[in-house]
């Protein structure tokens, strides 16, 4: 069974680029946006040059886009896949679904730019001890990283618009799922993740103009194929989740 949903998150990945191809390309184009600026300002020239731009202030702006583009899937995929592999509910903008899952758009949208541009916990804490320091923010992240898990019910519900399920009831439903739910994350993150910096470390370091070019046109489309199969790992994850707790994700009068 974990074998299987491992195999569905790419399945169903493959499946939404051919239903919604206009929709995989939002993310991939805000990414190479991204990466025409990097490329203009010497990002790929060599590890000096990429030390030296990664704090550019139209990069990080652009680095927030990106990040905002990727939370879209939660709702495009998440659709998609509840609904049958069905590409008109993941493109229609559907009441109460899209109120709904706004909330949680505009939740990760804020944690993208709190991470981007606001202070660390240790900062707000006025900590200056550096292991002091590391220890708090690792612990902060690790708390996040967990709550994230036993929430995940509750972003997949609510982009079907099925209102029933909060924070407490996805508590509830992800209950005794937890370690599946991180190994479906992982695999549904980690492999073009790696990709993702692998492309990014050629260019850096092996890479000429051209194929510098070459490299980031693909490393778009990978991170386009990452948004999918990340979200694809949480819909799978509360996909067994809800069925091991005999919830239903699907709102009333949907079958499913």
């Amino acid at each position: 069974m974990l074998k299987s949903d491992i195999r569905s998150i790419y399945k169903w990945a493959w499946a939404f680029v051919f239903a919604c191809p206009i929709l995989f390309f939002v993310p991939v184009l805000v990414e190479f946006a991204q990466h025409v600026v990097e490329m203009q300002g010497g990002m790929y020239s060599s590890p000096a040059g990429a030390a030296a731009f990664a704090d550019d202030p139209v990069r990080m702006q652009l680095g927030f886009a990106k990040v905002v583009a990727l939370l879209l899937p939660g709702y495009w995929l998440t659709r998609f896949v509840l609904f049958g592999n069905d590409a008109a509910a993941a493109r229609r903008v559907e009441w109460p679904a899209a109120g709904l899952w706004s909330v949680i758009f505009l939740l990760g949208a804020g944690q993208a730019y709190w991470g981007l541009f606001g202070s660390s916990w240790s900062q707000l804490l006025s900590v200056t001890d550096e292991a002091t320091a590391r220890a708090i923010n690792a612990s902060v992240s690790l708390i996040g990283s967990v709550l994230g898990i036993y929430l995940m019910a509750w972003g997949v519900a609510w982009a079907v618009g099925n209102a029933s399920i909060g924070p407490l009831q996805s508590i509830r439903i992800m209950q005794g799922s937890f370690w599946r739910t991180v190994v479906l994350v992982i695999a549904g993150a980690l492999p073009l993740m790696a990709l993702h910096y692998a492309l990014g470390y050629a260019a850096i370091h092996f890479g000429a103009s051209a194929f510098d070019w070459a490299l980031m046109i693909l490393d778009s489309i990978v991170t386009g194929f990452l948004a999918l199969t990340v979200t694809g790992g949480s819909v799978a994850a509360v996909r067994y989740a809800a069925e091991k707790s005999e919830a239903s994700l699907l709102p009333n009068g949907h079958n499913g």
